[in-house]
């Protein structure tokens, strides 16, 4: 089963802690601190990998995490970083935030690689604390923590030139005829459940990359049957080919289908409908009445319109090369770039903008609460037991103005303040 989209878990590594440790040698009795940095968390990387062309290898793997950095070791020894953990993807994948939808990384064009969460910074040793006051520093900092997400994935297909109509219409014969694409062609219904590629090679001109999409149903752009599954392909592509059948074998009106398909693609995307059109009018092989088939009325209803309808048969081939001409022709007076999304999310921003906190007067305690994430990590890398720790933190919680919405909430001289199961009186 073809997979366009998928949820996966990705981790980036955590810092290693730093180290404390003293010198400790049969001649030197008071040595100075020595405790080795942390390693530095590995990044988690996304890399497009040309053999892949579906997203299913994620449906069985869905928690994706890079190795923590080592802690550091005594006699200035550092840790060890961690590995980064590259995970491949086709080309054409983007990577969403799950809960916003926002864009992280388009892997398609010239990125393919980019680094998506980076690893945590590992955490200074003791001796990088030492001072003429304070020669022993008796803490170091923990290493940086990993940034988690969960993110959405979503192939689009990179293509020039999207086929789309309605099942067995003739749109998979058709790739096939034009192209090295090899689909699999059965006459019934979704026969199509995957995205097929071919480049469509012309004698004097360099062709073009088409798609063959998912055959299309009304609704599909409140996801209806294959849904977005079809439409998202679509927003890749330059020019749009609506395939028909002419003859009208199963019944169905060619007009009201090619309606119905733009009102789909109308309703998913609105800019869908500024992409060049052209009309394939297949089946041709099987009229006996060119009068009396659809192909009058097509062109009455959509050359006036601008949208030429060209009358082939996919199977004879008959008609083929006026029409892969036309487009080709087309591509180059369009020369637009392929559609590449940019970067609206920026998992360390959310993570600093996740690092805010929160000054509370808790009546019945009598206590000032002084909670977030920014807070708990600073209380994690400092020993407040020491008079340095200690001086450190209250540095800190000036820096931050944390001391300055205390006083704005109300604090007096003498008052508790409350921090993670650590409570302090406040003095000035």
């Amino acid at each position: 089963m073809f997979a366009d989209s998928a949820k996966i878990i990705i981790k980036s590594g955590k810092g290693g802690n730093g180290h404390v440790s003293f010198r400790r040698e049969k001649y030197v009795p008071n040595g100075g601190p020595d405790g080795g940095d942390g390693g530095h968390g590995g990044n988690l990387i996304f890399q497009v990998d040309e053999g892949l062309n579906t997203l299913g290898d994620f449906r069985h793997k869905r928690k994706y995490a890079a190795e923590n950095g080592e802690d550091g070791k005594k006699r200035n020894c550092h840790g060890k970083n961690g590995e980064d953990l590259v995970v491949k993807v086709p080309a054409g994948t983007i990577v969403r935030d799950a809960e916003s939808g926002k864009v992280i990384a388009d892997m398609s064009g010239g990125n393919k690689r980019q680094i998506i969460l980076k690893g945590g910074r590992g955490g200074l040793g003791n001796q990088n604390f030492a001072t003429a006051t304070m020669q022993a520093p008796k803490y170091a900092q923990p290493g940086q923590p990993g940034i988690e997400l969960e993110v959405r994935l979503e192939l689009k297909v990179i293509a020039d030139v999207g086929l789309v109509g309605f099942p067995n219409v003739g749109k998979s014969t058709l790739l096939a005829r034009v192209t090295n694409a090899r689909p699999k062609i059965a006459n019934y219904h979704f026969t199509t459940l995957n995205p097929n590629l071919g480049v469509v090679d012309l004698e004097g001109t360099g062709g073009f990359v088409i798609a063959d999409i998912p055959g299309l149903i009304e609704g599909a752009s409140q996801g209806v049957g294959l849904g977005h599954e079809f439409l998202r392909h679509i927003e890749r592509t330059k020019a749009i080919i609506h395939i028909v059948d002419a003859a009208s074998v199963e019944g169905r009106d060619p007009i009201a289908d090619i309606y119905a398909i733009n009102q789909e693609l109308k309703d998913f995307n609105p800019e869908l409908l500024k992409k060049p059109q052209v009309i394939a009018a297949n089946k041709i092989d099987v009229i006996y009445d060119e009068a009396e088939s659809a192909l009058p009325i097509l062109k009455e209803e959509f050359e006036p319109q601008g949208i030429q309808v060209f009358p082939i048969s996919a199977v004879s081939g008959k008609g083929l090369k006026e029409l892969l001409y036309y487009v080709n022709e087309l591509l180059l007076k369009l020369d637009a770039p392929p559609v590449v999304y940019e970067q609206e999310f920026f998992p360390e921003t959310a993570v600093f903008k996740s690092d805010a906190y929160t000054v509370e007067y808790n009546q019945k305690d009598n206590v000032y609460v002084v909670e977030g994430p920014k807070i708990e990590k600073m209380l994690g890398y400092t020993n407040i037991d020491s008079e340095k720790g200690f001086l450190f933190f209250q540095n800190f919680l000036r820096e931050h103005g944390i001391l300055e919405d205390l006083e704005h909430a109300g604090i007096s001289e003498g008052d508790t303040v409350r921090m993670y199961g650590w409570e302090f009186d406040y003095y000035k």
